[in-house]
């Protein structure tokens, strides 16, 4: 057996001496810290409605959503079990409110957003003023604004909860706060941040209520869903995303969060679209319709799945995206794009 080289000897040894220090080689980590490619831990996965829904609803059954605060069960990526986090950056959960209950008020600094998934009946409410939830409608709950939920309907009511709680979390600068009523006296009727914000026009004078967030925290589906049937009707069909919009904020037309970008795309029936990747991961909320969904990760590893109404699957930072869809679908999804383009990461690629 031949005995170690003299230089790895020295090595050896140095590493020993500096690791007292909290020193460690750069070369021996150079190309894990700086890749080629992104390289997410993240894995594609699939949580078909079907098979969580008889799981919230137990979850109903076991605890009230008083005493849980957030009746949530929370979308873990595989890969990244025990963080509650769906991407690196990213946090999703599925909650959960039933008839009478009430969630109540608390602040905090992660921004959030709702997106309703069954239901309609329940409310939001939101720094004084309430907005009632249907089904395919966004909500968002500003950072550092009080909020409560309740419902008056008949039956429960499901919503997607999107954070950036592992984002605030790598900052370290999550504060939160308890509101010192159950639910929040309301000061505004139903509708008020719309009627100021959302034809177009806004007040002569004020400033924006909710700083970087936008001033309008309920975008009905019913607006959306007209806009992407008017332009698949009139419009080019993109061939990598079918129809696809973002939500904006009505003040500055950037996003409606700072941390946290919102789309809603429609798959005309018939769609085989072509694969494109990007830095930002995203998680989806399929909203109508069915589709079959191809991820391939930089490895050239590929999952596909089959998904239907009210399923939820996300797609990790650089995994190739292509969708197909016989009779047609809508989707609704989130991602990090924001702090992609403020850092200047943001990285995308349209594959033929």
């Amino acid at each position: 057996m031949n005995a170690p080289h003299p230089a790895a000897r020295e090595r050896e040894q140095l590493y020993r001496d500096m690791d007292p220090l909290n020193l460690t080689p750069l070369w021996e980590v150079l190309h894990a810290l700086v890749p080629v490619h992104p390289q997410s831990p993240c894995v594609p996965a699939l949580w078909r409605y079907e098979e969580v829904r008889p799981l919230l609803m137990r979850a109903g059954q076991a605890i009230t959503a008083e005493e849980a605060v957030r009746r949530v069960l929370i979308l873990e990526n595989p890969a990244l079990r025990g963080q509650s986090a769906i991407t690196q950056s990213l946090y999703a959960g599925l909650q959960l409110i039933m008839p009478g209950e009430v969630a109540p008020a608390h602040r905090h600094t992660q921004s959030a957003l709702r997106f309703i998934v069954e239901g309609s009946g329940a409310y939001t409410a939101v720094d004084g003023e309430r907005t009632t939830m249907r089904p395919g409608d966004f909500i968002i709950t500003p950072s550092w604004t009080f909020h409560d939920h309740g419902s008056e309907a008949e039956g429960p009511v499901v919503w997607l909860d999107g954070l950036d709680i592992p984002m605030v979390r790598f900052f370290d600068a999550g504060f939160a706060e308890n509101g010192s009523a159950r639910s929040q006296q309301v000061t505004r009727v139903e509708g008020s941040s719309f009627a100021r914000y959302g034809h177009n026009m806004a007040p002569v004078r004020g400033d924006a209520p909710f700083g970087a967030t936008s001033p309008i925290f309920s975008y009905p589906y019913e607006r959306s869903r007209e806009a992407l049937e008017r332009l698949e009707r009139d419009a080019p069909i993109d061939e990598w995303e079918g129809v696809k919009l973002r939500y904006l904020n009505p003040l500055t037309g950037g996003w409606p969060m700072p941390t946290l970008a919102t789309f809603m795309q429609k798959l005309p029936a018939g769609f085989s679209g072509r694969a494109a990747r990007q830095t930002d991961g995203a998680v989806y909320s399929v909203v109508e319709g069915r589709a079959v969904v191809h991820v391939e990760s930089p490895q050239g590893a590929i999952v596909r799945h089959e998904v239907g109404p009210r399923d939820h699957f996300v797609v990790p930072s650089w995994h190739a995206l292509r969708f197909e869809s016989e009779a047609g679908c809508v989707l609704f999804s989130f991602s990090d794009r924001p702090v992609h383009q403020a850092l200047g990461i943001l990285k995308e690629e349209r594959l033929s």
